[in-house]
């Protein structure tokens, strides 16, 4: 059955919903130990994440006294939350896992304090940020920056440095709405081995903890900023996209949470007009973005035989009819906005908490990622431009996307390119100027090493944007090769790193996995590590030369080194 036979049948009400399945968690141990995976279930190959140990405190107190049996026991720890949505191996712990703990956060989630007062709220670092921020909405408030996915915790989100998309106020960035948080470090014998400190706007460690990821302390309480309860009218208008680059900045300018998403193959722009109205603006509808929307099982189970078949076959006229197929649809579903119960017209009036994030199938059925059955395996690359640089990227882009057309279907079957906005940020690890968000997705093969359609062309556009003009990786997102010197594209990376070893010292906090993300540092060179994302090949056996996949130059960006199916190649030029 094909997926738009599904989606049709779906629409009409002949496929039911499935039961409601909660996500796997992210660790599951036994006698010998526990496994760590993320919600995608990507890291068990090639080599799994292990620790001997994990407790699940559910008090501040709790957590300090966990931390203080890892200081005295000498082992090194890791935080892990409820939902485990990091790509990259943040919360793996260090080898060896005998010598490891983890703590998870997943049952410190209870407390949520609103201070209508002060426009203030204090949670735990647990907490879901969808219970967040009904709990804020109850008050007659509203949090004005939070991320478009509800499947992820506080802590989580302001550790990596999650956002939305704004340049407008405070920006879009969670962490930019942080006004105080507390922290558990380790300590000496006479102070119990353990302390808990706490840390707001005015003290010179803030700006150092409130973007972090998990390697300074373990979060604890967090307080953020409110605002007086807001409605939002959004408008989506579908363009060519002839004039992106004119019109980026002056779209960021005029809409207070403004994004775009672009379909290259499509040559099309969707412009989101979205901005703050009056509370009492007549309208109560929704955004249940399409990507994170409820769907029956099998809808994502022939999504994915679908796109494996014409992967297969490498039949790239079948990934467009597919991409054009989803973009037609989404236009004419909003991509989940609902004015009610369904969509029937634009504006799409709601309140804030709403219409900003959203993730109905982590409710009402299974996520389409969700590991333990055949649905879709994506991965997903972010990479944060100086805005001054973005317009010269979405040029190259098209003249690559100009050369084959049909090699960006692939990319339009899932978002396009999302492109957001972040504001400049006085965090050490956030971005130091105004700046554009640009995330894609693509298909992931089965097997780490397994050649994927047109891969060559993600390849050039990842380091198009991370090396040609040094685009940030998002902290939790990305393949591995996207971090390479980092360290040296955050002014105040080296302050970063002075608090870190202020605060911890002997590393507790600290492992080979996450300073591979922190430092940047490239993997060794195999076989076949291009294809996995872990390195950039320099010789064909770093891709997949018997699969007929070469080390080649790229296309528009000639400094690139991807891989690329080549049947006629027998060796690099």
């Amino acid at each position: 059955m094909s997926l738009l036979l599904l989606l049709l049948l779906l629409l009409h009400g002949l496929i039911p919903l499935t039961q409601a399945v909660p996500p796997r968690p992210p660790v599951l141990c036994d006698s010998l130990g526990c496994n760590v995976s993320n919600a995608y279930g990507r890291w068990t190959d090639p080599t799994p994440c292990r620790a001997s140990t994990i407790v699940y405190p559910r008090t501040e107190e709790e957590i300090r006294q966990a931390v203080a049996t890892a200081t005295r026991k000498n082992l090194k720890v890791k935080v892990v939350t409820g939902y485990g949505h990091s790509i990259p191996k943040l919360t793996c712990p260090a080898s060896p896992p005998e010598n490891s703990m983890l703590i998870s956060t997943a049952a410190y989630s209870s407390s949520i304090e609103v201070d209508p007062h002060n426009l203030r709220v204090t949670a735990d670092s647990g907490v879901g940020i969808r219970d967040l921020i009904d709990r804020v909405e109850e008050a007659g408030l509203s949090l004005v920056a939070s991320t478009y996915w509800e499947g992820a915790s506080l802590g989580g989100v302001i550790s990596t440095g999650s956002h939305g998309s704004s340049w407008w106020g405070e920006g879009g960035a969670v962490h930019e709405q942080v006004v105080g948080l507390s922290l558990v470090i380790p300590a000496g014998p006479s102070e119990g081995y353990a302390r808990i400190i706490r840390i707001d706007g005015g003290d010179p460690l803030f700006d150092a903890v409130r973007v972090s990821l998990g390697v300074v302390g373990v979060i604890c309480k967090v307080t953020l900023s409110l605002e007086l309860g807001f409605k939002r009218s959004i408008t989506n208008s579908f363009n060519d996209d002839a004039h992106l680059e004119d019109k980026f900045m002056d779209i960021a300018q005029i809409y207070e949470f403004a994004d775009i998403i672009w379909y290259p193959s499509q040559y099309q722009a969707v412009y989101r007009y979205d901005n703050r109205v009056p509370l009492d603006s007549l309208g109560d509808g929704i955004n249940d973005f399409i990507g994170f929307q409820s769907m029956p099982v099998p809808v994502y189970m022939a999504a994915r035989a679908t796109e494996e078949e014409l992967e297969s076959e490498r039949d790239v006229r079948g990934k467009c009819v597919m991409a054009a197929s989803q973009v037609a649809y989404k236009e004419l579903v909003a991509n989940g906005l609902k004015n009610n119960v369904i969509f029937t017209g634009y504006p799409v009036v709601g309140r804030q908490g709403r219409m900003q994030t959203s993730g109905s199938c982590l409710h009402l059925s299974m996520c389409p990622w969700d590991p333990r059955i055949k649905g879709l395996r994506i991965y997903e690359a972010s990479a944060v431009f100086p805005a001054s640089k973005f317009r010269d990227f979405i040029q190259d882009v098209k003249m690559l996307r100009d050369l084959k057309p049909r090699n960006f279907c692939g990319l339009d079957i899932y978002t396009g390119f999302l492109i957001r906005f972040i504001k400049a940020s006085q965090a050490y690890l956030g971005p130091s100027e105004d700046s554009v968000a640009a995330d894609f997705t693509f298909y992931q093969a089965d097997k780490p090493l397994m050649p994927r359609l047109n891969q060559d062309v993600w390849e050039e556009v990842e380091q198009m944007a991370f090396f040609k003009y040094r685009a940030k990786p998002h902290w939790a997102k990305n393949r591995n090769l996207a971090f390479l010197g980092v360290e040296d594209k955050y002014p105040n990376f080296s302050k970063f790193i002075a608090v870190k070893q202020q605060l911890d010292p002997q590393g507790m906090f600290s492992s080979e996995w996450s300073d591979e993300i922190l430092f940047g540092k490239g993997a060794s060179k195999g076989d076949g590590c291009a294809m996995a994302g872990q390195c950039i090949c320099s010789e064909d056996r770093h891709c997949s030369p018997g699969d007929q996949y070469f080390c080649k130059p790229g296309l528009v960006y000639k400094e690139a080194r991807v891989c690329r199916y080549s049947p006629s190649s027998m060796s690099s030029p």
